[in-house]
């Protein structure tokens, strides 16, 4: 994933959308840490490159991600290629490096990568950020991670009044747990709640148990049929890297957020001793060049993945021509069990 030239597309601001509603001014916010306050947000290569209507949905405070993914063709899908960088959930702390109008460049904390130290870096609209001082001050504290492949928050215990759909590995603090619901503060410093159906409570990740190959296979079996989205890190879309990135955060492992990192670290395995939950890559020049591709191995020589604009989480055989031509190595990350 990324390493392709970007095109830079004019952005006409919609009044009222990408105003800064944090507690916090908009002046000097460089050097500044703020979280995540919509469901995911999407980051792009340039503050600009976004269609104004084609990409209004993901660009709002709150983002309405499913009536931006389904309303797009395959060609303005396809056309996302190289203009987005990655996602950031709902609550992810990020460093605010650079200001432009109504965007700010930020490095998104616990997604690894070469390009800067900090983390993955990319453009959003202020409007999207909080640093609201009641979040912060919880977000160490124990936090309900989402299991579900996305869930609601709600207004009240009751479970009545949506307020709003999040994703899979999300994480937000929480200052309650009740039998049926947890009571989680959201980056605007409210609170919400959250079904126990759609999570699971942890005191820190260091507490998370080891998961296993077979237990990454079973998370990343709930999202087949979900459609490809380049760039995505959420329960909405996901690309290939994403994809595999997110399994892994999820059970507390953080590993580098694109393919070609993914392929040099973790623990490399020789074909013959594959194990579910082994991460696959796939190289162009016959599997000798650059790594444009990772499925994790799901066993009985079957891989699971995200593959392209026009596709969805499926499962494929490695013997699949496309596949087996560029097969590049295998790493793995967990217990092989």
């Amino acid at each position: 994933m990324k390493n392709i030239t970007s095109k830079i597309a004019g952005l006409a601001v919609l009044a009222g959308t990408l105003s800064w509603t944090s507690p916090t001014e908009a002046s000097g916010l460089i050097g500044k840490e703020a979280f995540v306050d919509v469901a995911a947000a999407t980051l792009w290569s340039n503050p600009g490159a976004a269609r104004p209507d084609t990409d209004a949905d993901s660009l709002s405070n709150p983002v309405n991600l499913w009536s931006w993914t389904k309303s797009m063709s395959y060609e303005q899908k396809l056309w996302l290629v190289g203009e987005l960088e990655t996602q950031a959930l709902l609550g992810q702390k990020v460093d605010v490096i650079e200001e432009q109008g109504d965007w700010v460049k930020v490095a998104v904390h616990g997604q690894p990568t070469p390009r800067l130290a900090a983390g993955y870096p990319g453009w959003l609209p202020k409007s999207q950020l909080s640093q609201h001082a009641r979040f912060d001050n919880h977000s160490e504290k124990p936090f309900a991670l989402v299991t579900s492949p996305t869930a609601w928050l709600y207004h009240e215990k009751a479970f009545v009044k949506k307020d709003m759909e999040i994703s899979y590995n999300t994480r937000l603090p929480v200052v309650a747990d009740l039998r049926d619901a947890f009571a989680v503060i959201t980056p605007d410093g409210k609170t919400r709640w959250l079904s126990k159906n759609d999570a699971s409570l942890y005191q820190s990740e260091s507490e998370m148990p080891q998961a296993t190959g077979t237990q990454l296979v079973n998370e990343a079996k709930k999202f087949l049929g979900l459609p490809y989205l380049w760039a995505g890190t959420a329960g909405f879309g996901f690309d290939c890297s994403g994809f595999t990135y997110t399994i892994h955060k999820a059970a507390g492992i953080t590993i580098p957020r694109d393919s070609g990192p993914q392929s040099k670290e973790g623990l490399a395995v020789e074909r013959e001793d594959l194990q579910p939950g082994d991460l696959l890559f796939f190289a162009y020049d016959k599997g000798k060049g650059r790594v444009h591709h990772v499925g994790m191995y799901i066993g009985n020589n079957e891989m699971i993945h995200s593959p392209n604009t026009a596709s969805t989480v499926r499962i494929d055989s490695l013997d699949n021509p496309a596949y087996a031509v560029e097969y590049a190595g295998a790493r793995r990350y967990v217990s092989a069990k």
